[in-house]
């Protein structure tokens, strides 16, 4: 089983992704931003460097394999906390997901504009580097609108959406719990 989730940068899904780690056994993360460094890092200073290497076509196709991979392999649940926003994007890495025999569970985090915002201003992704977690806020208020839009035009029907609006990370979790022990 894959359970990927999928929501605004600053959402709550590698909170949720590490509690269903404590919660279902052996389960693995794939974290996407691990596979995203090596085109980053690959790319530097380089003129095919997109400004936003989250939408290189690259990092999509890395993302598929290791997730794939790491399922097979272990044999138990992996999940992977990436946002997908682009309705294209998204079913370039959920078609091969979903083609090679393991259930894809697409989970989405939605959290309402006010409280979203409240929570990125809130955030301190580096605790005592000041300069570093404002980036990171500001990454995250960037991409903002472009999520209610994702939601509103697609990305509500293709996945579970979890409303964690007024959800504590526990209540989250359960939420999670129920939904893939009633699928799957």
């Amino acid at each position: 089983m894959i359970i990927w989730l999928n929501g605004l940068f600053g959402g709550g899904k590698r909170t949720l992704a590490a509690n269903l780690r404590e919660a279902i056994p052996g389960m693995v993360i794939a974290d996407p931003e691990a596979v995203g460094d090596v085109p980053r890092t690959a790319l530097a200073g380089h003129a095919l460097r997109p400004r936003d290497y989250q939408e290189l076509p690259l990092r999509r196709t890395l993302t598929t394999g290791p997730v794939t991979a790491l399922a097979r392999h272990t044999g138990v649940p992996v999940t992977a906390p990436m946002t997908a926003l682009n309705p294209a994007s998204a079913t370039e890495m959920f078609t091969p997901l979903r083609q090679n025999g393991t259930l894809l569970h697409h989970l989405v985090l939605h959290t309402a504009p006010p409280v979203l915002r409240e929570r990125i201003e809130s955030g301190w992704e580096y605790p005592g580097d000041v300069r570093r977690s404002e980036a990171v806020r500001a990454h995250r208020r960037r991409h903002a609108a472009g999520h209610h839009e994702a939601a509103a035009a697609w990305l509500h029907a293709d996945g579970h959406v979890i409303d964690t609006t007024l959800y504590t990370p526990d209540q989250t979790l359960q939420a999670a719990l129920v939904f893939l022990h009633t699928t799957g």
